[in-house]
């Protein structure tokens, strides 16, 4: 019988893990499940990303005072960013580029929204609920829309990370299914110090990609510096980026809408994985 679930006639407290058949075979296609609030939510961080054509005058200061007038009331503290990046070849890196970027944030910094020429990305470390996280997205893509005029986008993309401090390294195999868990579900785990799944999978209802990642994460240390900050004990990760790449005219309506499509396809992921003892442990109520 799969994992999460368990007849609700036998155990009524069980009806916290169930899920849609659909789900339960197969969390790539079918209705995602009903969101189910978790009180103490191992969830570290939520961004959302468009990707569009370079921009270059969005690196000038005088460029960017209207979009921050339009953004200023929920992110009013400004800070310029200087970052690299680096095209890369067949025999190495080919070319180095430096840009500016323009990271609003709000007085908690709870909430951070970066502007650079060629992408705006939504993230928090104080997530609510998808509804409220997608309001804030819908607002700052009016504000790329109205003072920027991208005009076209490349990418559109929402990940979200779950990252669990592992007290015992046997109890990953209670908290997650088999199929996660993988040789973390063995007597190999007591001797483990790093153990990360990748898969790309393909969306086919949502027409784009996941890129899921889970695994052991030794203390001390992260698998991504840029989104990740290292923690003093070994933890387990969930994260999982789902992402579409096609050229597409700039429309608001329809980036909300693939946001959220993307977003309750990483929930049927995330309710796949988890077991009904994860669920209860970080809060969870029938």
């Amino acid at each position: 019988m799969p994992i999460g679930y368990q007849d609700p006639l036998s155990d009524p407290d069980a009806q916290i893990g169930m899920l849609p058949l659909d789900t339960l075979l197969n969390p790539l296609r079918g209705a995602p499940p009903p969101e189910l609030p978790l009180t103490d939510a191992p969830l570290v961080r939520v961004m959302a990303q468009v990707r569009f054509p370079l921009i270059a005058s969005i690196e000038k200061q005088e460029f960017i005072g209207a979009f921050q007038e339009g953004i200023r009331q929920d992110y009013p503290v400004l800070r310029p960013q200087q970052s690299r990046v680096m095209s890369l070849g067949s025999e190495g890196v080919l070319d180095t580029r430096k840009f500016s970027a323009w990271r609003f944030a709000d007085v908690e910094n709870d909430w951070r929204l970066t502007l650079a020429p060629d992408f705006l990305t939504l993230e928090t470390t104080a997530y609510e609920s998808r509804d409220a996280f997608l309001q804030r997205w819908e607002k700052a893509l009016l504000a790329l829309d109205l003072h920027v005029s991208p005009g076209v986008v490349d990418r559109i993309g929402v990940r979200y990370i779950d990252q669990v401090v592992v007290e015992q390294p046997t109890q990953l195999a209670s908290l997650v299914r088999p199929e996660v868990a993988g040789a973390l579900a063995t007597p190999l785990v007591r001797d483990a110090r790093h153990a990360i799944t990748e898969s790309l999978l393909e969306l086919p209802e949502e027409k784009g990609r996941v890129m899921a990642r889970w695994g052991l994460v030794p203390a001390g240390q992260t698998v991504d510096p840029a989104t990740m900050d290292s923690i003093e004990e070994a933890s387990w990760l969930l994260d999982l980026d789902a992402f579409r790449v096609q050229s597409l005219a700039m429309d608001v309506a329809e980036i909300v809408r693939q946001t959220r499509a993307f977003a309750e396809r990483i929930y049927s992921i995330f309710r796949w994985a988890v077991s009904d003892e994860f669920l209860r442990k970080y809060g969870g109520r029938p």
